[in-house]
């Protein structure tokens, strides 16, 4: 039986192909030909000067290094889709019309960043924490309560089969992260420091971008979204039920977690902005639908 990942690597070959785009190996000439020749043959529109440095500020590696293609050339990166996704309202200044899309608050939505770095707390300690939690997407808006939407964004990687690391115990260790959220604090526990709970979810991250949030915004002064890729099989359901799970926990604190598929986004787009939108419609649903 045809696995998630596989399904999804596959239909993304055939799909650059079809257009006639030329694919190389992780190493260039080694490896599986799944990598675009360049970041802008994968994507809708090519980047601006910003966006690349914000991917290059991240810790991803996406834009390659030593003359090897990045992890944004895959052909199912999941930062291409974002991409794809989510600069073309950004460079059209339309900001609101994403988050419509995506059951976010729109009103004085006014700014879209990519891999943005979020501490955990101040004067972090680099030998216990040597990263920042990096939130693939942030919307931040311009007054009221809601300072920001963190957007958690997942393609194939949901269904690598690779378990999910769980939280080091150096966060258990700082009690003052957990102030106000004993719910997330013994989900933590749980998952500490390996996570043989979730199998799909990346529950981890989830928390690290929880406490990079709660810490820049304040617990009512945020939003966390879970953007996913469903897929026709029983890990799309599994996922689900995972992401369900896992909502259900973070809402005993008070915290405002969504969660919505690409799939959904998608066709919500299709409806509100066709044809006016029709150029970029026609390339995400051909390819991502």
């Amino acid at each position: 039986m045809m696995k998630a990942a596989t399904y999804i690597k596959e239909r993304q070959i055939f799909v650059a192909q079809s257009r006639g785009i030329s694919l190389q190996g992780s190493q260039g000439d080694k490896g599986e030909r799944c990598y675009t020749l360049t970041v802008d043959d994968n994507l809708f529109q090519p980047l601006s000067p910003p966006e690349r440095e914000e991917l290059k500020r991240g810790d991803g590696c996406e834009l390659g290094h030593d003359h090897k293609p990045g992890k944004i050339q895959a052909v199912h990166s999941s930062s291409a889709l974002t991409c794809s996704i989510f600069s073309h309202w950004r460079l059209n200044g339309d900001v609101a019309a994403i988050a419509r899309a995506c059951r976010i608050p729109a009103p004085k939505a006014k700014s879209i960043e990519y891999e943005k770095k979020l501490p955990i707390m101040a004067n972090v300690d680099p030998k216990k924490f040597p990263k920042n939690p990096n939130i693939d997407v942030l919307i931040s808006y311009e007054s009221g309560s809601l300072k920001a939407v963190g957007i958690e964004c997942k393609f194939s990687e949901a269904y690598s089969g690779r378990r999910h690391s769980g939280l080091k115990p150096a966060y258990l260790n700082t009690v003052d992260l957990w102030g106000g959220i004993p719910a997330v604090l013994k989900l933590a526990e749980e998952i500490c420091p390996d996570d043989n709970r979730f199998c799909h979810l990346h529950a981890a991250q989830l928390i690290k971008h929880i406490l990079g949030l709660k810490h820049a915004y304040g617990k009512k002064g945020f939003r966390l979204l879970y953007l996913w890729y469903d897929v026709p099989f029983d890990e799309g359901q599994r996922h689900r039920q995972e992401i369900e799970e896992f909502a259900s926990i973070v809402k005993a604190d008070g915290i405002t977690f969504q969660h919505i598929t690409y799939q959904e986004v998608i066709l919500k787009l299709i409806k509100d902005h066709w044809p006016e939108h029709s150029e970029y419609l026609k390339y995400i649903a051909d390819r991502y639908l």
